[in-house]
């Protein structure tokens, strides 16, 4: 059996023909038919390397293929693979325990889950149950996962065609996005305290005492990576703080090393009282994710029921995973890869800049960055609008079709391309693949007045 060839058009024949593509209508799928992956690099099955510049879905942080992560969960499903989640393992102790080492503050008790989703989930669930309040504020601009109360959670565009059954009892504002405040901001400590007024206005007319939680992410992810402008997270923390609600960080994408720390919140100096994880958790090898809450939330539970449960949380062979994963960014020092690499992206995006007259804006915090096509810097008119219709999106196709032509993965929507490699990144890597990007951007060029 080992030495059967290959036959790659009925891999493609078997996706195509019996499973279902995220996101997408299913008829004129093209996918890259993977065979192997290593490094910062995937390889199809003619031979064509790929660089991955957004360590595919903002979660194989440690890069592709590394062998402790394999060993790990080798080694674990010898052990015992799984127990259901009443019973313990030594695995699950230890990554407890290793999260409470790296978690900011008094985080110190973690929750499993299975991935992004449904810590999500978790964590709303527990701010209410915990509060006895009802309502979550999040940001416009955000996303949260695809379930129902996750996407509901998020403003992200994709809850369109569910939100008539989405979960009540969310309320949106809008982002502190200083490149396109709402309030017409001059500087970004001005657009931090205009979003700050409005967040508590809301609050005020919500009536505080219904108001459970605020979610946001640690740094913003696949909404644009919009910065959060100076004092921003202090701000709310303080507001909230002030009127007993909940603050629920969302890491799921900005966690792990990304932002070039443990979690992205920690640039902004504040301890949140729940952390949501999973992604750069496992780097994806494995499903896993989590809630991390703070010793006065755990406190609470000590004679209170706790009413969250799954099949798979503390899945043995997922903790295995995700301690190993952990080890990696420790011994390679891949946290300060990022810092490093970030600041070398930084400065070689100062000459695509200077060359190419549609980037309106770029924006990066170690390696989650962005970078925003305008067709005019002046105006800020976006290349491709804000959810745009499939008529409207030529620019972001060929843009997409150029970068995958010329052996690149990244994340290409709307008016933005995504910059998220893995943090285990050479320099020689960061030109290859803005070498590419830059090829694709002439192509915004082209359509600049």
């Amino acid at each position: 059996m080992e030495n059967e060839p290959i036959n790659k058009s009925e891999i493609l024949t078997n996706n195509l023909d019996y499973t279902l593509f995220s996101w997408s209508k299913q008829a004129g799928q093209n996918p890259i038919n993977v065979e192997r992956a290593e490094g910062v690099y995937v390889y199809d099955r003619d031979g064509k390397r790929y660089i991955d510049f957004s360590s595919q879905l903002m979660n194989v942080n440690i890069g592709h293929g590394h062998p402790a992560i394999a060993e790990a969960v080798a080694k674990q499903m010898k052990e015992v693979s799984y127990v259901y989640p009443g019973m313990i393992t030594k695995v699950r102790g230890e990554l407890g325990k290793k999260l409470a080492q790296i978690a900011p503050g008094n985080l110190n008790k973690t929750f499993f889950t299975l991935g992004g989703a449904d810590a999500i989930e978790n964590a709303i669930k527990l701010a209410r149950v915990y509060t006895g309040r009802h309502k979550i504020i999040a940001l416009y601009r955000s996303y949260h996962g695809a379930t129902y109360a996750s996407i509901s959670a998020g403003g992200d565009p994709r809850k369109f065609p569910v939100d008539s059954q989405g979960m009540p009892n969310i309320i949106h504002i809008e982002n502190p996005y200083f490149y396109r405040c709402p309030w017409g901001s001059k500087t970004p400590e001005e657009c931090t305290e205009k979003a700050t007024d409005q967040l508590e206005r809301i609050i005020q007319l919500e009536n505080p005492d219904s108001i459970a939680a605020i979610i946001l992410e640690g740094e913003s992810g696949s909404s644009g990576c919009i910065k959060y402008p100076p004092g921003y997270w202090k701000k709310v923390k303080a507001i909230t703080d002030k009127y007993g609600i909940l603050t629920i960080d969302d890491e799921v994408m900005s966690g792990f090393g990304r932002t070039g720390k443990w979690f992205g919140i920690e640039h902004h100096g504040v301890e949140p009282d729940i952390i949501c994880m999973a992604k750069g958790l496992t780097s994806g090898y494995i499903p896993l994710g989590g809630i991390i809450v703070s010793d006065t939330i755990a406190k609470h539970f000590d004679d209170v029921p706790l009413p969250l449960g799954l099949t798979y949380s503390a899945h043995a062979v997922g903790c295995a995973a995700a301690l190993a994963t952990i080890k990696v960014y420790e011994d390679e020092h891949l946290l300060e890869n990022a810092v490093n690499m970030g600041k070398y992206l930084d400065g070689k995006m100062e000459g695509l800049i200077r060359k190419h007259p549609s980037i309106g804006d770029y924006r990066n915090t170690g390696l989650f960055g962005v970078i925003e096509l305008v067709k005019n810097r002046k105006t800020k008119e976006p290349v491709t609008p804000w959810n745009a219709k499939p008529n409207k999106m030529e620019i972001t196709n060929k843009m997409a079709a150029k970068i995958r032509e010329l052996g690149m993965f990244t994340f290409v929507r709307w008016n933005w391309i995504f910059i998220a490699p893995p943090l285990c990144i050479t320099k020689d890597q960061i030109d290859e693949g803005l070498g590419i990007i830059s090829q694709a951007i002439s192509i915004a060029d082209e359509y600049c007045h």
